[in-house]
């Protein structure tokens, strides 16, 4: 049986000749065919599809970096996101200044690869088209990797901006403790995986007498990213202190490490993830002062509560919602995951990251710009 859209938007059945059945005969038919293009039209609008062709876009939108083809970093999968969704609005989205911008979001000042342009050209588009409206999405820091020039590129290349977007309230924190002036305009909105994706329909659940699976991800193999922590969990399992538990490792990690008792798994990215992330039950990280981080958020937008380090940076304004933090002992943390896992469980899927909700944000932020310039 072949669907069509109802009176209130959703699908009815209609007749295998896909028509609904009539007995008043082929003007009925036709009737109720004109019906249900109109209504299908209506409910292309509901979701921001309805845009024709051939219609000239809202405005033009350039972002400073392409996502990348292969598995990549947070950067790369916000850049993916977001322009799909701008797109879809009706927005033109490009990656470069050849042309005139209406808005540009500046992503890197470190051109080269995928980032197109930098704060320099930047610069001069704004010289040569003085409405164009700038945002500057900030979500690095020297501190997450020990360097020392990184702050100091990002407070450079800040001048161009007329808005300022921190990816946490602690890197908006840290920055302006250092040289960001708080007074100018600026916003925090958190990260998001794509829903589509990364979601908890037909995530493993967990038994009380089953074992607890945890599961990591990493693209970068960099100690930082809290891999001392995941070899004491290893170890922990392997030594029989962990009963009943099993931790996976997916992705890269210091060539140093022999694991003894994870289970490990090379390089995944999208709906290959999200579905080994969905077998398991609770995402653990213990990344260091990371300026926000997407891999937890893939994990907990897949349903998973979270183990987080208490000193993880902007990992902790999220994951405190729907995880337990720990230190230098994880296993107490881990025994306390499991003893709350249900309750933890459903604040994660009442309270859990967006996709969505992030790409709105952006959205609407560039709206006001339009509209509201630098006002």
């Amino acid at each position: 049986m072949a669907t069509r859209v109802s009176s209130s938007g959703g699908p009815a059945e209609v007749g295998d000749d896909g028509v609904a059945s009539s007995a008043s005969g082929a003007s009925t038919a036709r009737a109720t065919m004109e019906r249900v293009r109109r209504r299908f039209g209506r409910w292309r609008e509901l979701i921001g599809r309805a845009v024709p062709r051939n219609h000239p876009p809202i405005a033009r939108i350039a972002i400073g970096m392409r996502s990348a083809r292969t598995s990549w970093g947070g950067g790369s999968q916000w850049v993916r996101q977001v322009s799909r969704y701008l797109s879809d609005l009706g927005h033109a989205v490009v990656y470069d200044l050849d042309r005139r911008a209406d808005c540009v979001l500046l992503v890197d000042p470190r051109v080269g690869g995928l980032v197109g342009f930098g704060p320099d050209e930047v610069r001069d588009h704004k010289q040569r088209f003085p409405d164009a409206y700038v945002i500057h999405r900030i979500n690095e820091n020297d501190q997450r990797k020990g360097s020392d020039h990184v702050d100091r590129l990002l407070a450079a290349a800040n001048e161009v901006a007329d808005h300022t977007v921190f990816i946490s309230e602690w890197l908006r924190q840290y920055h302006g403790a250092r040289w960001f002036d708080r007074r100018r305009k600026h916003s925090v909105i958190v990260n998001g995986a794509d829903p589509r994706v990364y979601h908890p329909v037909g995530s493993a659940p967990f038994e009380p007498d089953g074992p607890l699976r945890i599961v990591t991800h990493h693209w970068s193999d960099n100690w930082a990213k809290g891999f001392a922590a995941y070899q004491e969990i290893d170890r922990l399992i392997s030594d029989g202190e962990l009963q009943n538990t099993e931790l996976w490792v997916i992705g890269r990690w210091p060539q140093e490490i022999r694991w003894r008792a994870a289970r490990t798994f090379p390089p995944t990215q999208g709906a290959a993830l999200s579905r080994l992330l969905r077998r398991c039950h609770v995402y653990v990280t213990a990344s260091r002062a990371e300026p926000g981080g997407m891999h937890f958020i893939e994990g907990a937008q897949c349903g998973l509560p979270v183990l987080y380090h208490r000193d993880g940076g902007g990992i902790v304004e999220v994951a405190r919602k729907f995880g337990v933090p720990f230190g230098d002992d994880v296993r107490l943390a881990i025994l306390e995951m499991r003893e709350r896992y249900a309750e933890l469980r459903r604040a994660v899927l009442a309270d859990g990251p967006s996709g969505d909700h992030m790409c709105l944000s952006y959205a609407r932020l560039i709206q006001d710009g339009l509209v509201l310039g630098r006002s």
